[in-house]
């Protein structure tokens, strides 16, 4: 029993861990109570905790040489996942999933971890900035698992997985030239963009900017979430009180609008004890990122740490009416299970990171 203490304690940053752990609880805490006081639904997101955590400890042992060749692989087994989802995918107005009958897992979800290792072996095997070259085959292995997550269909997957990609790039030293370049180009191809999205992507920014305008239909959601964050106040309802959710006025209330719930029963104490717990998560990243010695895993943390951020920011900012709803879940709160193992995967690259600090890259 010690020596496996020992051996959890080299591999595994406690700091870290301890973040995960508190934020992990208080998922549970506010699932129980946002799933109608489900037990089964408890049992099912603790078991898939449990995964994660195992799959995080994994990938802790790895060294960041093992993740860089590995990378490849995982890239094209994505891929060839999507491809599968497009044709055989199992959803309901969307092909998201693949179904194996006693679990269903989300292959895009693969894409975050496999994305920012491919990018990042790709810019830190040449010396920084990176070249047009690495630049276009950075672009390249980006855009074609977007596209096929894209039409599954899956907008706010599609610009996160797009984001930490190019987050590598921007990390990797990119000029500002090129950055105003790629900018001005952007902002002329975004009305563009209007004509090419769906009708009901059109119709969740449109509710954005008059969320009372349908109050019944395209604005019931982000109404009512409003409600539930406002009636929460300083110290909440309680746990198991929120009426919003017990009444099941809150539509998704146990993902995508799981936050809602929890300002409602925690209120805004309950939220800052939540939001320290994701600052300690992302401040120790940042440490460990800080100590990292090689490029690779530099620009490898760096994606990782920004696109967890990035998910809390999208999620909260959906949730409370300051972003469009584009179906991104709360970090280790909403429930799901292949997010909740990939998540905890990412952190596993960052303890190697921790763990393997001499590591050199060499491709």
């Amino acid at each position: 029993m010690i020596n496996i203490l020992s051996i959890l304690n080299r591999r595994v940053d406690l700091p870290l861990a301890g973040g995960l752990f508190v934020v992990c609880v208080l998922g549970l805490v506010v699932l129980f109570s946002a799933s109608g006081e489900s037990t089964g639904i408890l049992i099912s997101q603790a078991i898939r905790i449990g995964i994660g955590i195992f799959v995080m400890i994994s990938i802790a042992h790895l060294s960041p040489s093992t993740l860089l060749r590995i990378g490849p692989i995982l890239y094209i087994a994505g891929v060839l996942l999507l491809i599968v989802v497009a044709i055989w995918g199992d959803g309901q107005g969307a092909r998201r999933w693949i179904d194996l009958g006693y679990i269903r897992f989300q292959p895009s979800e693969i894409m975050k971890l496999a994305i920012p290792i491919v990018v990042a072996a790709i810019v830190s095997n040449r010396s920084l900035p990176p070249s047009a070259r690495s630049l276009f085959v950075c672009v390249l292995v980006i855009i074609v698992p977007v596209i096929l997550i894209y039409l599954q269909p899956d907008l706010g997957t599609a610009i996160l997985v797009t984001l930490s990609g190019l987050m590598i790039i921007f990390l990797g030293g990119i000029s500002w030239r090129i950055i105003r370049y790629f900018s001005f180009l952007l902002c002329c191809f975004a009305p563009i963009a209007w004509y090419f999205i769906r009708d009901y992507q059109k119709q969740r920014i449109l509710t954005l900017i008059f969320p009372d305008r349908d109050p019944l239909g395209a604005g019931y959601h982000i109404i009512q979430s409003k409600i539930a964050i406002g009636s929460g106040g300083k110290f909440g309802k309680g746990w198991l009180n929120g009426t919003q959710s017990h009444l099941e006025f809150l539509p998704e209330r146990a993902t995508d609008f799981i936050f809602a719930v929890y300002c409602e029963e925690f209120g805004f104490i309950g939220v800052l004890v939540l939001l320290m717990a994701y600052a300690l998560i992302v401040i120790r990243s940042i440490g460990i990122l800080y100590d990292a010695q090689d490029t690779f895993c530099r620009l490898l943390g760096g994606a990782i740490i920004f696109t967890f951020v990035s998910y809390i920011f999208v999620n909260i900012g959906m949730v409370v009416g300051l972003l469009p709803v584009v179906g991104v879940p709360l970090p280790l709160i909403s429930y799901g299970g292949t997010s909740m193992v990939t998540i905890l995967g990412s952190f596993g690259i960052l303890m190697s990171i921790q763990t393997h600090k001499k590591f050199y890259a060499n491709v």
